[in-house]
């Protein structure tokens, strides 16, 4: 059956990876009508001059099946007001990131359905079928991914349209997991961003420290990314070679210097909500 997709947010980074991805292959034609939503001026001109047609939002949501909220989690609270009322009853809701639905700032109406959904990226790990595809760093073009997504508010039966949705707009997914909105908070920000973006911006940190000493900036990126991507093989067993005892060594006396031995409060609940207000106040426009 062919359902209809308001894309609120449409000329948006993520708006208009989503807005490829629905039509990609004609599937637009056959499996989704999309209406594309901008209200900003500057991308609502470079849809209308790559041929998009573009829909009032309040009409797009009246008479959609599902609607994706591509647009910044500090305006998901103000935009889900103003469109949950305009919703058929059965409607569902797409959130991108589980911030506004954490902190508890989705307009919920009785009768509609909420999900929000996730791509985890391309795995580290992974051989990807084409060159095309081991440049797709991010996911939703070429490469091959997961997705998480969660049932926030609604029927149970609208969660497998819905995935089947989510799964089209990050294709190609390989698994999709679902999961709870509270866990998809632990994994992003908690677990991703508070965790892994930062020990990644240690590392580049490090690097440039090396090159500061005198190493020559080609010599010390080549060693980081090398040594990089064979620590966390170890540490993640993508491979069965265990770190050596020098390097327990090693691991030991960075862990004593560099990371606070408290480091695990930051997956407790309150902390968790603490970053994500913090994130949507100074960062409205967050998007991956």
């Amino acid at each position: 059956m062919r359902r209809s997709v308001a894309l609120i947010g449409a000329g948006g980074k993520m708006g208009s990876r989503i807005a490829d991805n629905l039509t990609k292959n004609g599937q637009e034609a056959n499996r989704y009508e999309v209406f594309f939503c901008e209200k900003s001026e500057a991308a609502a001109r470079r849809l209308e001059e790559k041929g998009v047609q573009l829909t009032s939002s309040d009409d797009a949501v009246r008479q959609s099946d599902f609607v994706i909220l591509a647009v910044p989690d500090a305006l998901i609270g103000s935009i889900s007001s103003t469109l949950c009322p305009l919703a058929k009853p059965g409607t569902t809701f797409v959130l991108l990131d589980p911030a506004a639905a954490a902190l508890g700032e989705v307009a919920i109406r009785e009768g509609l359905n909420y999900v929000a959904c996730h791509p985890c990226h391309p795995p580290l790990f992974f051989e990807q079928p084409t060159p095309e595809a081991r440049r797709d760093l991010f996911g939703g073009v070429a490469a091959i991914q997961d997705i998480v997504i969660a049932l926030i508010s609604g029927a149970e039966e609208a969660y497998e349209p819905a995935k089947e949705l989510c799964e089209t707009i990050f294709a190609p997914v390989r698994n999709a997991y679902r999961i709870t909105v509270e866990q998809m908070a632990i994994l992003e920000p908690a677990m991703a961003e508070v965790v892994a973006a930062s020990a990644a911006c240690l590392m580049r940190d490090a690097m440039e420290e090396a090159i500061k000493a005198g190493v020559p900036r080609e010599a010390a990126y080549t060693f980081m990314m090398g040594h990089a991507q064979i620590a966390l093989a170890i540490a993640f067993g993508a491979i069965s070679s265990p770190f050596s005892d020098a390097a327990k060594v090693a691991i030991r006396w960075g862990t004593e210097r560099i990371i606070n031995p408290n480091w695990r409060c930051v997956f407790e609940p309150d902390q968790i909500r603490a970053v994500i207000r913090e994130m949507l106040s100074t960062n409205p426009d967050r998007k991956e």
